[in-house]
């Protein structure tokens, strides 16, 4: 019989809780929510309170049946499911899933897997705050509302399958504006003008910036001429003190974006590992917005840094949460122990830790004191002045454990140690360039600046930013890619000696790695649902339900008041945007097509958006083609659709037949005798050459011998190839596994045909997998 049964989410954290705990307690896992709202269904009864209707799974039906019969014969029940909304909804499902016992279950809480934080929560038992579960559930109910209301209006208005969600649908709102922010973006070029200076009694060269930038080359070059007879000065040096501070300790938003710029991670990966860390009791609850450490963390923090670096690197500090949206009281992410610099385990696992462990330390060391230096040069000949800018690290403090860093791809470092000069001093001039630059468009988003622009908006929470992005690129109404650039001159002037020459220099411009883009059917969706639901893609709305949402778990108003708020002037809008909104093609005229004369359109059709030459109404059918990945209905032009007309195109001839190249609905490809080759990432079906066409088509038939294991004449349809997933016997269209005892190698035709069958008279939802 159990005497005491804790029942928390997951087997892995179950697994840590058990090694601190004697005989007397059993810890199971309810492998996270037992129920929800039901699939395929509203699941919200609007007319009665908006009470949800909630529905065990099937595969959680076991795990109910196992977690009833334990809890039955528990003397005592403890719910320790994560202290947030989400873990106070599971706790509060698994009473009235399990008709638990409320006299003997408890709800426990803690921030660590540690021994000391289970037998504290273990000594101070409580219940379940129904304040938090009902935010969990206004958040639940309100998105499946508007998830089920839009999402078939979607259907009949732009596209089948398409779904929408309330906060998905605002951070695709926010990728497609910055888009149009670039696309509407006009650069311009000036001349930025650099020089190096040799101050006469110091073998040390000085790095300065003109103070003035010159729109034309002319005038750039002009200068030049005017510093070769120029005596150079120093009219100023100013020294002043500096100091940096470290960073707070992790939030769930901040160890995102770090985590993305220093180690690569996307937000999915970042949450993943680190609920391996925390389940492992490695470190602290991974979803907070707290910048609070407890005592005992600073404490051990101050022995740290003491015993590694010494007494004058260690300044213990306390950080004060600045979002007004803070949910619980919880911890910053922190190591577990301190004085654990390193773990072992998967090497994700191992890199996270590092980065949250020299976070943490470094938050609670000194400032770093810098002395800045900045150098003013006159010119004789002219009214503008040469800058230098130095800065010299006086004492290393954080930086020693810790530099963050940042999302601006322009900034800039000062350089470091300049000379000490004093004013009226000569400089002798060694070279000074003049480079054109060009203006930068605003950068795309990545998954971690989107994190900090929803965190800035107000919009979403903790435990919210990682599905958010998750499943706005799985609905593929954005990609994450990376783009390459296109090559630009760029014109330079050189001042060496008495000579100006110039030169012509190339440069990449607008390469894009891991950024986040709308893809032509995101940004049609958004389209839509600003013409019609603007209020609910409204930023300061959507921030102001989050709002809502804390009032509900601060016990300040009703859920089903707020929802019901909210549904009555959503649900009219819906009823009325289907009955008076047309079919949403986001049609626009680009032109005239230049052999027939008809107008040619960009639109989206059944299948996803497409340019179209001719009228739907005429006799004639219309000609379509797709619109590559990288195109917008909102974008291409007449010139850009054109050539995706000129698809399918003869590239040349390979064994006595034709190779043609075109774009079908995955992607561009080749076709030769019947047979279909996909394009590598670098080829363009516009402008492969037969050589390259030929190469890839030998690839893939080299390819496809290896696949094959065994072949038989007398049954040409037959095969046993090698698969993704194993072995498996391949005919016709068919494919069929292989069990595990048997040897693919020495498979006989006899055999393969009893396989064969035996798998067709299974029911057909295990008969045969479809075609790899």
């Amino acid at each position: 019989m159990t005497k005491k049964l804790i029942i928390v989410e997951s087997p892995a954290k179950a697994r840590t809780i058990s090694r601190y705990l004697d005989a007397e307690f059993t810890v199971l896992a309810s492998m996270g929510h037992i129920r929800d709202l039901p699939d395929g269904e509203m699941g919200v009864d609007i007319k009665n309170g908006f009470r949800p209707k909630y529905t065990v799974s099937n595969e959680k039906q076991s795990i109910v049946k196992a977690l009833k019969k334990e809890s039955q014969s528990a003397e005592e029940i403890y719910l320790a499911a994560d202290h947030d909304r989400e873990g106070e909804a599971i706790a509060w499902h698994l009473i009235e899933a399990l008709k638990l016992d409320e006299a003997k279950t408890h709800r426990i809480v803690f921030h660590e897997i540690t021994k000391g934080a289970i037998v504290k929560a273990l000594e101070k038992p409580g219940k379940v705050d129904r304040k938090l579960v009902d935010a969990q559930q206004a958040r639940r109910v309100l998105d499946r509302l508007v998830g089920f209301e839009l999402s078939p209006l979607l259907w009949k208005k732009v596209k089948p399958s398409l779904s929408a969600g309330r906060v998905q649908s605002v951070a695709v709102r926010l990728i497609v504006e910055r888009e149009e922010e670039i696309e509407n973006f006009k650069s311009s070029a000036q001349f930025r003008v650099n020089g190096l200076f040799i101050p006469e009694s110091e073998n040390f060269e000085i790095k300065a910036e003109l103070d003035h930038r010159f729109d034309k080359a002319e005038d750039a070059k002009a200068f030049l001429e005017d510093c070769i007879p120029a005596d150079f000065t120093l009219l100023s040096s100013e020294t002043k003190p500096s100091k940096r501070s470290p960073a707070p300790p992790f939030t769930t938003s901040t160890l995102q974006q770090e985590a993305s710029r220093k180690l690569g991670f996307s937000v999915a990966q970042t949450m993943r590992v680190a609920q391996q860390l925390y389940e492992s009791g490695l470190i602290t609850y991974m979803r907070t917005d707290s910048l609070n450490l407890s005592e005992q963390a600073i404490t051990q923090a101050k022995a740290v840094i003491n015993s590694q670096f010494g007494s004058k690197y260690s300044n213990p500090r306390k950080y004060t949460t600045k979002s007004a949206g803070a949910q619980e009281a919880h911890e910053a992410i922190r190591p577990t122990d301190l004085s654990k610099n390193r773990i072992s385990g998967e090497s994700a696992q191992m890199k996270l830790y590092e980065l949250i462990y020299k976070r943490t330390l470094a938050s609670q060391m000194a400032d770093a004191r810098l002395e800045q230096t900045v150098l003013t040069i006159g010119i004789s000949s002219r009214l503008e002045k040469f800058i230098a800018k130095g800065e010299v690290i006086l004492f290393d403090g954080f930086l020693k454990m810790y530099i963050e860093t940042s999302d601006d791809e322009d900034e800039e470092q000062a350089d470091g140690l300049l000379p000490v000069i004093k004013p009226g001093a000569n400089l002798k001039r060694k070279t000074i360039i003049a480079e054109e630059r060009y203006s930068k468009a605003p950068p795309r988003y990545t998954e971690a600046s989107l994190v900090r622009k929803l965190e800035e908006l107000g919009i979403g929470r903790p435990s919210t930013y990682a599905p958010t992005i998750s499943v706005i690129q799985k609905r593929g109404y954005v990609v994450k890619e990376n783009r390459p650039g296109i090559s630009r001159k760029i014109q330079q002037f050189m001042l060496t000696g008495d000579i100006v020459k110039r030169s012509d220099k190339t440069e990449n411009s607008g390469a894009e790695k891991r950024k986040l883009f709308p893809t032509a059917i995101g940004s049609l969706v958004n389209r839509f649902l600003l013409a019609h639901f603007d209020d609910i893609l409204d930023y300061k709305f959507t921030a102001s339900v989050e709002k809502e949402f804390d009032e509900i778990a601060a016990g300040k108003i009703v859920w089903n008041k707020m929802i019901e708020e909210f549904y009555g002037p959503f649900h009219q809008k819906v009823l009325q945007t289907e009955k008076e909104s047309g079919k949403f093609t986001g049609e626009r005229l680009l032109g005239q097509d230049p052999e027939s004369g008809k107008n040619v359109y960009a639109r989206n059709a059944r299948y996803g958006p497409v340019v179209q030459i001719g009228e739907s109404e005429d006799d004639e059918k219309p000609r379509y083609a797709s619109l590559r990945k990288d195109q917008r209905l909102e974008t291409i032009t007449l010139e850009e659709a054109s050539l995706l007309f000129s698809l399918p195109r003869a590239v040349g001839r390979f064994e006595e037949s034709e190779i043609t190249a075109a774009i079908g609905r995955f992607g561009p490809y080749l076709r030769h005798q019947n047979k279909f080759y996909s394009l590598g990432k670098g080829d363009d079906p516009h402008t492969i050459d037969a050589e390259r066409a030929i190469e890839l088509i030998q690839e893939k038939r080299q390819k496809d011998l290896n696949r094959i294991i065994q072949t038989f004449s007398e049954e040409p349809d037959i095969q046993v190839l090698k698969g993704r997933y194993g072995p498996y016997i391949s005919k016709g269209k068919n494919n069929y596994r292989i069990p595990k005892e048997e040897n693919p190698e020495k498979l006989t035709l006899t055999k393969i045909k009893a396989l064969i069958e035996e798998q067709d008279n299974k029911p057909k939802k295990t008969a045969s997998r479809k075609k790899r």
